[in-house]
């Protein structure tokens, strides 16, 4: 039995790993803020996830997760898009004389609203890891 498997518990999952590795990469700008022709990296997630999920009115629809070749298909899809966070360079971009473009002030200030998110995530965890606990043993 797959309890904390559905697609809602696996984009959490997925949006934890992102967060995570978005932590990474901008230590990395921060530690070669100085670097001559370092460029700038970032994590691309949120976009894929929302056309994952797609926006309200849009064209995109939630796919279905066929646990059982029985199963109906839903969208005509047998499985949910789960989206991997990629790591991008910005390579287009110049501020300093060296080629380099990674801004500190920007860099700490996206550090600090990802540390925001990440929290979030892990509260949610928490959240649904305590609610199936609840569901299981039956008490509050």
């Amino acid at each position: 039995m797959d309890l904390l498997g559905g697609a809602s518990f696996q984009r959490l999952e997925s949006a934890v790993s992102a967060a995570s590795l978005r932590q990474r990469v901008l230590a990395n700008n921060i530690a070669n803020v100085d670097t001559p022709y370092y460029k700038r990296s970032d994590v691309a997630f949120e976009e894929m996830l929302t056309q994952a999920i797609g926006e309200q009115g849009g064209s995109h629809a939630l796919a279905g997760k066929m646990t059982n070749e029985r199963h109906i298909p839903i969208n005509g899809s047998s499985a949910a898009f789960v989206p991997k966070p990629q790591v991008i360079t910005e390579n287009s971009t110049s501020i300093n004389n060296n080629q380099n473009n990674v801004d500190i002030d920007k860099e700490m200030s996206l550090m600090a609203e990802n540390q925001l998110r990440y929290n979030l995530f892990i509260q949610q965890v928490n959240h649904e890891v305590k609610m199936m606990r609840t569901g299981i043993e039956g008490r509050a």
